[in-house]
């Protein structure tokens, strides 16, 4: 569920700050009709077909601004995302565990999404989405993350499908919130996307446990063991064993904030794959957050544009679910951000409205599919002790993508090629990147750093 309102504030952007229709209220004013915009034209000459307060855009006057100001909220609320996964990311692995990670996280963006409804003026609205990306930034890496740690090797896969499928429902959803109020405030749609948030924070503190799996990693046996009894109680189970025989060392956890991230770093063969899952992430995230922002750069209805580009996202992360255990994660990679990068700069040629909405839902649907393969990918990557910042790390990379997103679906309105055309050149040159990443599919995933690396030795053995 917490993948549902990730989405929500990741891409509500599209329908609170999106650049309104307007008209001409003198048919034969003809400077006005032959305008492309109506930055320039004479005050009452035109208005916007929608009330003023329906977008961002129009009820703060930004039609003439630059696109740097126009960009500025959604492009702070990525940058808040990097600086939060940076911040808070160790922690999860570190100090907070996952469930309280993942409740600090969904409380800071709640509460933000909810006070951006009572924005001002567009300084303090970029910075309530700040601090909205602030709290985001590992919600969606604490839910995955504690939701593969429950469950065993048969259902890990799946169980990560399933968020990414609860993220579609979560994008999907955006549309019809605006749609239903197209003639209220956009202050609207962020009340509708925060009470539900709110709600799901204070839930999810009373109702969840904490991942066993870093609870054991940390020296705390006990916990671990009651809560993995409670869980075999409620599917009818039962658990005798003590697991007097299983001992882990806690003062080897125990180290300052930042200690996984060093070892990652200080690792080559980590580094190595931290590097290469990275690139690749820059330029799906690039694509997937600039794409849905780029619809209102097509020539076909706003509303219906990003209904198809969220309804891309439900067949893609279901084609997963059906197939994650018998694909290829680095070739999936490759073949999909190819697919991607060929059909977006294929829409800077398309002027037909039909074929360039068409083309462009290829595009995001072959992105979507990369970035399930992607994410999946990296949990098998990382040994538990290191999976979180791992994975933030990548979806740090993710969402610095997305900073740059914005400002050039702004300048695309210009020129097209700044946006369809940028956006394809870069996923398809850092998808090759995943050529340097090994096949994880089936495989184990490790607890400890020394536990993967044997398994690297072991591989080295069999295949010299």
């Amino acid at each position: 569920m917490a993948w549902i309102f990730d989405a929500q504030q990741t891409f509500i952007n599209v329908v609170t700050d999106m650049g309104p229709s307007w008209h001409c209220t003198h048919k034969n004013d003809s400077s006005c009709s032959s305008a492309a915009g109506p930055c320039g034209l004479p005050e009452g000459s035109w208005s916007w077909d929608q009330p003023k307060h329906a977008s961002v855009i129009s009820e703060w006057s930004l039609q003439c601004s630059p696109p740097s100001l126009i960009g500025l909220p959604a492009s702070s609320y990525f940058i808040g995302c990097l600086v939060g996964d940076l911040l808070l990311a160790t922690l999860a692995d570190s100090r907070l565990g996952r469930k309280k990670m993942l409740v600090f996280s969904c409380l800071t963006m709640s509460l933000a999404a909810g006070l951006s409804a009572a924005s001002p003026n567009v300084w303090v609205y970029s910075a309530l989405r700040f601090i909205c990306g602030l709290g985001r930034a590992t919600v969606g890496t604490s839910a995955l993350v504690l939701s593969t740690e429950m469950v065993g090797k048969v259902w890990r896969d799946r169980i990560s499908i399933i968020g990414f499928i609860a993220f579609g429902a979560g994008f999907l959803s955006l549309p019809a919130i605006a749609y239903f109020n197209r003639d209220s405030s956009w202050r609207n749609i962020y009340l509708w996307t925060f009470v539900p948030s709110l709600c799901y924070t204070i839930l999810i503190y009373f109702v969840i446990d904490e991942s066993p799996r870093w609870l054991f990693i940390r020296g705390r046996k006990d916990e671990a063991i009651d809560i993995l009894k409670r869980i075999a109680k409620s599917n009818g189970c039962t658990i005798d064993t003590s697991f007097s025989n299983l001992s882990i060392t806690e003062e080897k956890w125990n180290v300052d904030v930042f200690s996984a991230l060093k070892i990652l770093l200080e690792k080559k063969w980590a580094l190595k794959r931290l590097t290469a899952v990275m690139i690749v992430a820059f330029g799906v995230g690039i694509m997937y957050y600039g794409m849905p922002l780029n619809v209102g750069n097509l020539s076909s209805n706003l509303y219906l544009s990003t209904t198809l580009n969220a309804f891309a996202e439900l067949p893609s992360s279901l084609l997963a679910f059906f197939l994650i255990n018998r694909i290829s994660r680095r070739y999936s990679i490759l073949v999909l951000t190819v697919i991607s990068g060929v059909t977006s700069v294929a829409c800077v040629f398309l002027t037909s409205g039909g074929w360039q909405m068409g083309i462009e839902v290829v595009s995001f649907f072959s992105t979507v599919g990369a970035l399930n393969v992607l994410i999946i990918y990296s949990v098998e990557l990382f040994p538990t002790c290191v999976r979180n910042s791992g994975i933030s790390m990548v979806r740090q990379a993710l969402v610095f993508g997305g900073v740059f997103a914005p400002l050039l679906v702004a300048e695309g309105r210009k020129r097209k090629f700044l946006s369809f055309g940028v956006f394809g050149l870069v996923i398809g040159c850092c998808g090759m990147f995943a050529a340097y990443l090994p096949e994880t599919r089936g495989s184990e995933i490790s607890d400890t750093i020394e536990e993967e690396e044997r398994k690297m030795v072991d591989y080295s053995n069999l295949n010299p």
